[in-house]
């Protein structure tokens, strides 16, 4: 899984199998309860705090104050789709205690 990066000499990378941990762990939360920040006008709330809109075959949520949209799910029988490109990011409240990635040593304080 660990391969040498041929552009940083000395420097090793996970592929993004990794990921499965720390991704299922992040979107087993209630993300109503993440902080986003809108890319287009700034503005920072809860996800709970966007304008959904629902009639459609997926949803939308838009910024409440610009409007711009943040946020686009869409979901088959066999895939969800997720777009975020109109946040900024989220912050996601997690447990107090970190998700370490197999073979990394935990923060030295």
């Amino acid at each position: 899984m660990t391969e040498p990066d041929p552009g940083q000499p000395g420097m090793d990378h996970l592929d993004g199998n990794m990921l499965a941990g720390p991704l299922a762990e992040v979107f087993a939360v209630d993300l109503t309860t993440a902080t986003g920040r809108c890319a287009s006008c700034g503005r920072t709330g809860p996800v709970a705090g966007l304008r959904v809109y629902a009639h459609a075959p997926g949803v939308v949520a838009r910024c409440p104050a610009c409007e711009a949209v943040m946020l686009r799910l869409v979901r088959t029988p066999t895939n969800a789709w997720l777009d975020l490109r109109g946040a900024a990011y989220l912050r996601v409240p997690m447990p107090a205690e970190p998700l370490m990635a197999p073979g990394l040593a935990p923060p030295v304080m």
